[in-house]
């Protein structure tokens, strides 16, 4: 974000909330984060969110922080005006809790007169009315107070924090969560973002510019024949940059014994690999034929060991099911020594 911003000429970089997972992070993190800091040329506003509110425990008040912290790093620690840049201003709202009563953002809207001839910027957050179905907890911000404050002059922008996907809120383009600049789950449909904010006169207009890494791939795979298997190894091979990819599965479908073990022998593959997984198999059936135990090519203490397997499963329950994952795993055995 820091080269973007210097690429762009930015004036600032505002990160609404959680800047850190919480207040109690180790101090090689915090010392991490400030190396990084320390390589963006413009200043950078920090308003502590929910993970990291800022009371007397929060991370922002740490020796390492507060010793370490670059002169152009500022933590929005009130609500008080602070100017930006000539005839800008940026008002935040920041978390003195982790669970306030009430967001804080609404007291800051009620408190401010509108703003005149300064461009005035307003850093929240919190989740807003219409992304909750509890709509009357304390902490929700009610869009409408949102758009009001917009209409009556008191702000020209509001950037908000905590929710992960860049989003647009109410009808302008005034109002924005601008996501985080890493996917971090499945349910995130548009993360990995961060956002220009261009403000001239009285237009104001947004880009954005992905900047995230990390992806998380989440799909429902039918399979049923030996092509459908071939398909899924081909589609996990075929990730790009897959030590930066966490694939989630949703299986369905019916199998032989020998092609689950060739599907299981893909994936473990691709476990190798990939930065992680959640492979669900509930409503995939693995059902024995007879191919699965004729012409393998074995004899003796082999070839008896596949017909009292064989004999475990047809008999089914717990013992059979136990006795079908061994003989997926005798067949993985059996040629990865071939």
């Amino acid at each position: 974000m820091g080269r973007i911003a210097e690429e762009k000429q930015c004036q600032f970089i505002l990160a609404c909330g959680d800047s850190f997972e919480s207040n109690q992070v180790d101090r090689k993190t915090v010392a991490r984060a400030i190396e990084a800091f320390k390589e963006v040329t413009v200043p950078v506003y920090l308003l502590p969110g929910n993970h990291d509110p800022l009371n007397a425990a929060s991370v922002y008040c740490s020796s390492t922080f507060v010793e370490k912290k670059p002169a152009h790093v500022h933590i929005i620690e009130d609500t008080t005006p602070v100017q930006v840049g000539e005839g800008f201003e940026l008002v935040g709202a920041p978390w003195l809790s982790k669970r306030p009563n009430g967001n804080p953002i609404v007291d800051l809207l009620n408190a401010l007169p509108p703003a005149g001839s300064i461009k005035r910027i307003c850093a929240g957050h919190g989740i807003i009315d219409i992304f909750t179905p509890d709509k009357e907890a304390e902490n929700v911000i009610a869009v409408s107070k949102l758009e009001a404050a917009i209409s009556e002059g008191k702000f020209h922008f509001i950037a908000l924090g905590d929710r992960h996907s860049l989003t647009k809120v109410g009808s302008g383009d005034r109002i924005w969560y601008s996501g985080t600049p890493e996917s971090t789950d499945f349910c995130e449909d548009h993360s990995g973002f961060c956002q220009i904010v261009e403000m001239d006169g009285d237009d104001v207009t947004t880009e954005e510019v992905k900047i995230g890494k990390w992806r998380f791939i989440e799909e429902l795979v039918d399979l049923n024949t030996k092509d459908d298997v071939e398909a899924l190894r081909k589609k996990l091979e075929d990730i790009p940059n897959r030590e930066l990819a966490v694939v989630k599965l949703e299986l369905k479908g019916s199998l032989t014994l020998s092609l689950h073990g060739v599907f299981q022998s893909h994936l473990l593959a691709a476990r190798d690999v990939l930065a992680g997984s959640v492979i669900n198999e509930d409503n995939l059936l693995v059902i024995p034929n007879d191919t699965d135990f004729t012409d393998l090519g074995f004899s003796g203490f082999a070839d008896a060991t596949v017909k009292r397997l064989r004999d475990k499963i047809d008999q089914g329950g717990n013992e059979g099911a136990v006795a079908r994952d061994a003989f997926m795993l005798f067949l993985r055995l059996s040629k990865g020594s071939a």
